[in-house]
């Protein structure tokens, strides 16, 4: 038989499918998002997301020096805030002393070089478990913008490399921007989560804060799952306003998404691997119906394959081991 063209000889061994790899996964393309906790010596499991812990500081800068030993030179910063302190304003997000501003100047002090993240939405401060501000049952959005303005600066005075909103605000990131620049955090570099879906695929996460909003749900501000030109626009507009780099969340199942948006702006492309999507993972391993490490790298490097240039996720550290 006559072929002019036999493509299996570019997958007939390892080697030569390495040499060909269109796409490849190191541990510079990861996030490692990391949750703390008040208290000394804390490491709580999250229940729903087996392997994965709430740290107090202490145990975060352990997290932190392996994470950097391991060659991962970025982490996002979530807090457990206690429930005495929540409120509706959410005026513990910009407590100068607040556990987010510790841990941002310990984790600084820890290992210089890691580029801290933090989240900006005032939900884990929020008694009503939202993003933002309640009035009369409606989520408002420019009072929440002054009070993420406050969170971000505060963030930026602790050290923070970059804030990023998380929120889905209108005009969040060009009041970040410019508040910023008029403080003269000029190095301080904002990751837009632009395209920020309603998901399902949240609900670990929210265990593993206390975040879960307590009325209603998110969808007057985060993005319905239905929608694709809707994530081009949040994120040119994010682009316009001022953002670094552009957050789509979550991951696996917007892999299209993730895709256009990266057709569609000139600044480097995260994505979220959410928590949903690590215990899916985790659960389906527990019972044997599939091998938990090659199922990590063949999805963290599908969202690579997709467009992403960073992905946040929860398998950083052992998709680096593995790797």
């Amino acid at each position: 038989m006559y072929l002019q063209r036999r493509n299996r000889i570019l997958r007939q061994s390892p080697s030569i499918r390495s040499m060909v790899a269109e796409t490849t996964l190191t541990p510079n393309d990861f996030i490692a998002p990391l949750f703390i906790d008040e208290g000394k010596n804390v490491a709580f499991e999250i229940p729903s997301m087996p392997g994965y812990y709430r740290y107090s500081i202490d145990g975060t800068i352990k997290e932190i020096k392996e994470l950097w030993s391991l060659g991962i030179k970025s982490v996002l910063l979530f807090i457990k805030a206690p429930d005495e302190l929540k409120d509706n304003t959410g005026k513990e997000a910009w407590n100068d002393n607040g556990l987010m501003q510790r841990s941002i100047k310990a984790i600084k002090d820890a290992v210089p070089e890691m580029v801290v993240m933090t989240d900006v939405a005032l939900d884990p401060y929020s008694s009503y478990g939202h993003d933002g501000i309640v009035e009369n049952g409606e989520i408002v959005n420019d009072p929440t913008v002054e009070a993420l303005v406050k969170m971000s600066l505060s963030h930026a005075k602790a050290g923070a490399d970059f804030v990023a909103p998380s929120d889905m605000m209108d005009g969040r990131i060009g009041a970040i921007r410019e508040a910023l620049e008029q403080n003269n955090f000029t190095r301080t570099g904002i990751m837009a989560y632009s395209a920020k879906y309603a998901s399902c695929f949240y609900g670990p996460f929210r265990d593993a804060l206390d975040s879960a909003p307590g009325f209603g749900d998110k969808k007057t501000y985060q993005m319905d799952y239905a929608n694709r030109i809707e994530a081009i626009k949040e994120a040119i507009i994010d682009e316009e306003e001022g953002a670094d780099i552009i957050m789509v969340k979550p991951a696996m199942a917007y892999l299209d998404i993730i895709r256009e948006v990266k057709d569609s702006v000139t600044l480097p492309v995260s994505a979220y691997h959410v928590s949903g999507e690590y215990a899916m993972i985790k659960a389906a391993a527990k019972m044997g119906w599939l091998n938990e490490d090659k199922a990590v790298i063949e999805c963290l490097t599908s969202i690579k394959r997709a467009g992403a240039d960073l992905i946040a996720t929860y398998f950083a550290k052992d998709a680096v081991k593995l790797l």
